[in-house]
């Protein structure tokens, strides 16, 4: 969800006034995403390099992610969605620790939509997080070397019951992954828009889905064998 602060720039306010106006776009994507019938999203809020930010809007996002729990529990509540914080938490106010604790807990029996926040998370730090795993357990004698192949990696990544996101959308204008989820969409579709987030709302949501709904996805086969399959089908 890039952006935030060139919109808030551009428009002569502080980047924090940008960080707000992305709530919006954040409850549009995710209401219609539930209207759609999607089972899984994640949202890139808050990534491990972002504490780098000056002190001022570090606050300033912490609070604003207090508050947005507060505000839109009830609303997940209603339209089905379960809440889940995917990152190293650890670093964050005991009470926004809390507060993600008590939120995921209520929303934990909601299945129309997955909502997933990755906040203090870093694509690298997920894949050092399952190698220490890995690791401990060859040390505690619990698993072997040699069995370690991907699957055993992708057990014990952040999100292992969820399948890989076949689309990632990034705004802003730039392109690249910037450390998401850098091992799940290594066969994900990729679309880029200029679009700031604050201006990236429903419609905008509909085009780059209608783009991926055009896209051949081939995972290593040729475009031939792919329709072969589907007339064997």
């Amino acid at each position: 969800m890039d952006g935030n602060g060139r919109w808030a720039r551009q428009r002569n306010l502080p980047r924090t006034a940008g960080h707000r106006a992305g709530v919006r776009s954040v409850r549009a994507v995710v209401e219609e995403s539930v209207r759609l019938g999607i089972r899984a999203l994640t949202l890139f809020a808050f990534s491990s390099e972002n504490w780098r930010r000056p002190r001022s809007e570090v606050g300033v996002l912490m609070e604003l992610f207090m508050s947005t729990l507060r505000a839109e529990l009830r609303r997940m509540a209603e339209n089905g969605v379960r809440l889940r914080i995917i990152g190293d938490r650890a670093a964050f106010p005991e009470k926004l620790q809390q507060r993600i604790a008590e939120a995921e807990e209520i929303t934990y029996g909601n299945d129309r939509l997955v909502l997933q926040v990755a906040a203090n998370y870093g694509g690298r730090w997920d894949l050092a997080a399952a190698a220490r795993r890995l690791a401990t357990e060859v040390a505690a004698g619990t698993l072997t070397a040699e069995a370690i192949d991907e699957a055993a990696v992708t057990a014990r990544l952040a999100f292992a019951d969820l399948p890989d996101p076949d689309l990632f959308i990034r705004t802003g204008g730039e392109q690249r992954l910037s450390n998401f989820l850098l091992w799940q969409c290594a066969y994900s579709e990729l679309y880029f828009t200029a679009l700031m987030w604050p201006d990236f709302g429903v419609d905008a949501y509909r085009l780059a889905l209608e783009d991926f709904a055009r896209r051949q996805r081939r995972f290593g086969l040729t475009g031939e064998q792919l329709r072969a399959e589907s007339e064997t089908d």
